[in-house]
C-alpha cells in the first residue's frame, strides 16, 4: 500500500468511517495531516497501536489540545486499550505537567467514557498504603535508575530534601507502582511526556537512561519520539533525539 491507501485504513481503524471535520474548511491541511500521521509515522517503527495511542494521549494531555485528546480516547478503546490503561497513562502525567492539566484531560477521558457506557469510577489500581508509599517508590526509582538515586539524596541541600522525598514518595511512589500499566510503559510514556515539556532536556536524558535500565532500547525510544513528531512539532522532537543519541551513541 501507498500512503495514501495506509493512511486510509489507520484512519478507519481509530476511528471508524467518519470523515474529518476539517475536510469541510481545509481539505488540503487535512490531506497532509492525515497521509502524514496516519500513513507515515504510525508506520514507522515496531511498536503497536496501542502503544502508539497511549503516547498519544499522554502528548495530547501535555499540549492541553483537549478536542484532539477526546477523539483519541475513542480511538485508544477502538483499538483494544482497556479503560483502566487509559486512565493510568493520564494519571502518569500528573507529577510532569501538574494537576490542573491532568484533571482538564480525565474530564474528556472520562466524557467519552460516560458517552460509551463505560461505569466510573474504575476499579482503583492503587498498591501502596500511607506508610510505604516513600518506600515503594524508592524501591521503583533505585531499579530504574541505580545508584544515581541514592547520589541525589545524599548530596541534595537540607532545604531541598523534600523535593527528593517528593519524587520518591508522590511521583514513583502514587504513580509508578499502580497496576493497570507495567514499568518499560511508564517509563516510556514519562520520556515522552517531558519531552514534549520542552526545556526539559536534563529529565529528557535521565529517562533515556531509565528507560534502557528497564529494558526499553535505543529503537524503541527513537520510534516513540518519533510518534511525537506530529503533535509537538520538529523542535521538541529533534531535541528529544540529541537526548538519547547523547546518552546512547550510535
Amino acid at each position: 500500500m501507498n500512503r495514501i491507501e495506509k493512511s486510509h485504513e489507520t484512519y478507519k481503524q481509530l476511528f471508524g468511517d467518519g470523515v474529518p471535520a476539517a475536510y469541510a474548511t481545509d481539505p488540503d491541511f487535512q490531506d497532509i495531516l492525515s497521509r502524514f500521521i496516519f500513513g507515515e509515522v504510525f508506520h514507522q517503527g515496531s511498536l503497536d497501536d496501542k502503544m502508539r495511542e497511549l503516547i498519544t494521549l499522554v502528548v495530547l494531555t501535555t499540549n492541553q489540545t483537549l478536542p484532539q485528546l477526546k477523539a483519541h480516547v475513542h480511538a485508544a478503546l477502538n483499538v483494544g486499550l482497556t479503560p483502566i490503561e487509559i486512565k493510568e497513562a493520564v494519571y502518569q502525567c500528573a507529577p510532569y505537567v501538574g494537576f490542573p492539566k491532568t484533571l482538564n484531560a480525565l474530564t474528556e477521558v472520562n466524557d467519552v467514557f460516560k458517552a460509551r457506557n463505560i461505569n466510573l469510577p474504575l476499579e482503583s489500581q492503587q498498591q501502596v498504603e500511607e506508610e510505604t508509599r516513600f518506600d515503594k517508590g524508592l524501591a521503583v526509582q533505585v531499579d530504574a535508575f541505580g545508584d544515581i538515586i541514592t547520589k541525589n539524596r545524599e548530596n541534595s541541600p537540607i532545604n531541598q530534601k523534600h523535593i527528593q522525598d517528593y519524587l520518591s514518595a508522590f511521583c514513583f511512589g502514587d504513580f509508578y507502582t499502580r497496576g493497570g500499566l507495567d514499568l518499560k510503559t511508564r517509563e516510556l510514556l514519562t520520556l515522552s511526556i517531558i519531552s514534549a515539556l520542552g526545556g526539559a532536556e536534563n529529565q529528557v536524558k535521565a529517562h533515556v537512561q531509565g528507560n534502557l535500565n528497564v529494558g526499553n532500547d535505543k529503537e524503541t525510544m527513537i520510534t516513540a519520539i518519533t510518534h511525537c513528531l506530529p503533535y509537538m512539532g520538529f523542535p521538541r522532537t529533534l531535541n528529544a533525539l540529541s537526548c538519547i543519541n547523547e546518552i546512547i551513541p550510535e
